[in-house]
């Protein structure tokens, strides 16, 4: 079972980017994917998560209308969109198998810096 992330970076607030996690070892179409961040000096913070048909989306208030989830079942791929980014969405960044209240394998996380 593996979740390998793609993506991220540093950007310019208001600037735009996209995560990607590419499973693999398991049935991905049938599980739930989330995505959950840590930034500096605080503690994990669960963002989004899809459910395994796609059609399905929920988001932390602090994102929503900003982040977009969405999964490929074809391409096993799970993805971020993060729109009108700001600085305190700087954080390390993980895809998760699972929702927000149970994860139980994630990828290698990826850093998205905003910053003037």
């Amino acid at each position: 079972v593996q979740l390998v992330q793609s993506g991220g970076g540093m950007v310019h607030p208001g600037g735009s980017l996209r995560l990607s996690c590419a499973a693999s070892g398991f049935s991905f179409r049938m599980y739930p994917m989330s995505w959950v961040r840590q930034a500096p000096g605080k503690g994990p913070e669960w963002v989004s998560e899809i459910n395994p048909s796609g059609d399905n989306a929920s988001y932390a208030e602090t994102v929503k209308g900003r982040f977009t989830i969405s999964r490929d079942n074809v391409k096993d791929t799970l993805y971020l969109q993060m729109n009108t980014l700001i600085p305190e969405d700087t954080a390390r960044y993980w895809c998760a198998r699972g929702t927000r209240t149970w994860r139980d394998v994630q990828g290698q996380g990826t850093q998205v810096t905003v910053s003037s």
